[in-house]
């Protein structure tokens, strides 16, 4: 199909940037380097565990959900910097899980859609904004591969807004440009009109178009598989599907089956494991074996970690809160995953996605201007 924002707008110049945009090869700003010597990975205690902990001091976890904003939203009182029993990722859980990044979500699911929806999404990146800002010792604002890395270096972990619902924008790409202007970078497609079982209409793919230009991550998260596959044809960006596991190992239908990880992984696309009991199962062996086989079928740089911590869902009885992800880590080295490969599904996954959407966005703002494209005009329709 061709680009519809450039049948609204001409551009001078089409060709290269119109395929899908590959970062530079070469070493750039997301790239961590430890700010010490790495410790040894063999000494009198070469247990798993206290090598999972000397390979995470290395290769910190990047989280691809939490729940802790709406969490907060409801408690009258919290204390983050030292500890609190009302939450599971306080910072010395996400300290004592090597945690360098996490993804809050900004889903509310009672928000409904139209107005309410928007005001919503601006009401928790509000709240989010500001708790990262009162926690500034500990945590801080990313919304690049750069700056992931940047707070990492600092000794903070970063905190990148996103998902929320695609509901929050409102059917408009202005408000989708505005929610990105306060921090936005990942919006969830599903649940739209225009992102539904059949698939996405002609708006639908506009909207993809603007979050590339933008360099919002497409959350495939729960989309139907027409949408997700469209998605994949008409996005330039890696997209990322924020808690799926394997449906082959667990019928759940937020997981994937084997056909889609396959071509999630071609089009280099990172599917995050959830550490919930209902999607990986009860317990340690259970995430590890979802991680296996995602890392099997999609490829081993299109596998990464989703805690779903404060999300409301049980976890695995070894993997309570954000502080025992160096469990997870060990029962994968018992496994055989090298140091590199573990490295992988903590940090490197995540941190490559970031760049080619950072590399995405860059192309894709010298050859298209900010849509204006709206659901009427496109689909000949309103809201859903």
């Amino acid at each position: 199909m061709a680009d519809l924002q450039d049948d609204l707008h001409p551009a001078t110049e089409v060709g290269r940037l119109d395929e899908r945009a590959e970062p530079p090869s070469f070493v750039d700003e997301g790239i961590v380097v430890p700010p010490d010597p790495a410790p040894p990975l063999s000494g009198p205690d070469d247990s798993p565990l206290t090598r999972a902990r000397a390979v995470l001091a290395v290769h910190p976890v990047a989280d691809g959900c939490s729940g802790l904003p709406q969490v907060l939203r409801s408690l009258p009182w919290y204390d983050l910097d030292l500890g609190d029993s009302a939450v599971e990722a306080d910072l010395p859980r996400l300290r004592a899980g090597h945690v360098g990044a996490v993804f809050w979500s900004l889903d509310l699911p009672d928000a409904g859609d139209g107005g309410r929806a928007v005001v919503a999404a601006l009401d928790q990146l509000d709240l989010a904004r500001s708790v990262v800002a009162a926690h500034d010792e500990g945590l801080l604002p990313a919304g690049s591969a750069g700056e992931v890395a940047d707070a990492r270096h600092r000794g903070r972990i970063a905190v990148l807004f996103g998902p929320v619902r695609a509901a929050a924008m409102g059917d408009s790409p202005a408000v989708l440009r505005a929610l990105h202007g306060l921090g936005l970078r990942v919006l969830s497609l599903h649940g739209t009109s225009w992102a539904g079982a059949a698939g996405l209409t002609r708006f639908g793919e506009e909207v993809v178009r603007e979050m590339n230009r933008l360099g919002v991550l497409p959350d495939l998260t729960d989309a139907s598989a027409r949408t997700v596959r469209r998605v994949l044809d008409v996005s330039r960006a890696p997209v990322l599907f924020t808690r799926s596991a394997a449906r082959a190992l667990r019928p759940h239908p937020a997981n994937l089956p084997d056909d889609l990880l396959a071509e999630v992984g071609a089009a280099g696309g990172l599917c995050l494991v959830p550490l919930t009991a209902e999607q990986a199962g009860p317990t340690v062996r259970d995430v590890a074996d979802h991680l296996d086989h995602v890392r099997r079928t999609a490829g081993p740089e299109s596998v990464g970690l989703s805690g779903t911590y404060d999300t409301g869902s049980a976890h695995p009885q070894e993997l309570p809160d954000t502080a025992a992800y160096p469990t997870l880590v060990a029962e994968l080295l018992r496994r055989g995953w090298s140091e590199a490969e573990v490295g992988l599904v903590t940090w490197g996954n995540v941190q490559r996605v970031l760049r080619a959407a950072d590399f995405t966005a860059r192309a894709a703002r010298h050859r298209r201007p900010p849509s204006t494209a709206t659901l009427t005009d496109l689909d000949g329709t309103g809201h859903a």
